[in-house]
């Protein structure tokens, strides 16, 4: 009897754990608590505006504004810099959600504290779209088709408007930083390409390129990093796709493959629940829509054009 009193309580402790899947979702019973709060927070921009939403906890459409940022508004960032981030294209939380890196296709990139807003870094980039923070205090943007665009781009993080280097490519749009192999990945329009950091302690850092893969489409557009797994979520103009960063091989997202334009896409490391915008007029949205579990989030007034986790280690 005693032995099967044990064995029911080993039956309750693993029926708690979670069993999940990068892309496909996580079934969750017995959450902790850091599981509870995980995936809550969504930063989201589009136009001039930067915002952190708190989601309800329940997997439905409530939500709360918790933090918004506007170049207009910002004191410390130079009066010619306003106007550049009238078109916000990115917004990711680093540094364990205390700081924002935010992109824009007026022109401008910049790194903002969530807690004081103040803006560490800033540097006006042509048709700016993603950017990626690098080791050594370094920020790699992306820059899309612009007279002075159409590469990628190392800035310095201590040292506002500092160019360090540039790499041709066409129409980039996002950028990854892959710690385990110490590479970056850029996307262009219609080619992915890996590069290895050289000379990174240098006051002149280079990228050299080790490989280039053609993408299954054109208009590459969104770049992330699928959690705990060797895949990155690509989109371009028609679908999604997961590339094998192990094996250099494309298949379509089980459940995005075939839609269009669409201009985000990211995974919560914890929940494994997606998060992704469709662009629905022009390039903007103004619905957030979800995966595991399918859901969508109504923002009406605002252009959206991505939506990102906000990530926390604790």
């Amino acid at each position: 009897m005693f032995a099967m009193r044990v064995l029911w309580k080993i039956i309750a402790v693993l029926a708690g754990l979670v069993i999940c899947s990068g892309i496909l979702g996580c079934g969750v019973t017995g959450r902790s608590e850091e599981l509870k709060r995980a995936g809550r927070e969504l930063i989201v921009c589009g136009g001039p505006n930067v915002l952190i939403l708190e989601l309800d906890g329940k997997g439905g459409p409530g939500w709360k504004k918790l933090w918004s940022w506007t170049a207009r508004r910002a004191d410390d960032l130079p009066g010619y810099m306003k106007g550049k981030f009238n078109s916000t294209d990115d917004c990711k939380s680093v540094n364990d959600g205390r700081e924002i890196l935010i992109t824009s296709s007026a022109g401008g990139a910049a790194l903002v504290e969530r807690q004081t807003k103040k803006v560490r870094f800033w540097a006006s980039v042509a048709n700016a779209h993603s950017a990626e923070l690098l080791p050594g205090g370094r920020i790699a943007v992306a820059l899309s088709t612009a007279e002075d665009g159409n590469a990628i781009e190392i800035y310095d993080i201590n040292e506002p408007e500092k160019k360090l280097y540039r790499d041709e490519l066409y129409s980039a749009h996002g950028v990854v930083f892959d710690d385990g192999r110490q590479l970056l990945w850029a996307l262009g329009y219609d080619e992915l390409r890996a590069y290895e950091l050289q000379d990174r302690q240098t006051a002149e850092p280079k990228l050299k390129r080790k490989h280039t893969f053609e993408i299954p489409g054109r208009g590459g557009h969104d770049l992330q990093a699928v959690p705990h797994s060797d895949e990155l979520i690509i989109t371009e103009e028609a679908s999604v796709w997961l590339f094998d960063r192990q094996k250099g091989t494309f298949r379509e997202h089980p459940q995005l493959a075939g839609k269009r334009n669409v201009k985000s896409v990211m995974v919560h490391p914890l929940t494994g629940r997606t998060v992704y915008v469709q662009a629905e007029e022009n390039w903007w949205a103004y619905n957030i829509r979800f995966l595991n579990p399918a859901k969508k989030l109504a923002l009406p007034g605002l252009r959206l054009y991505k939506a990102r986790w906000v990530v926390r280690r604790r």
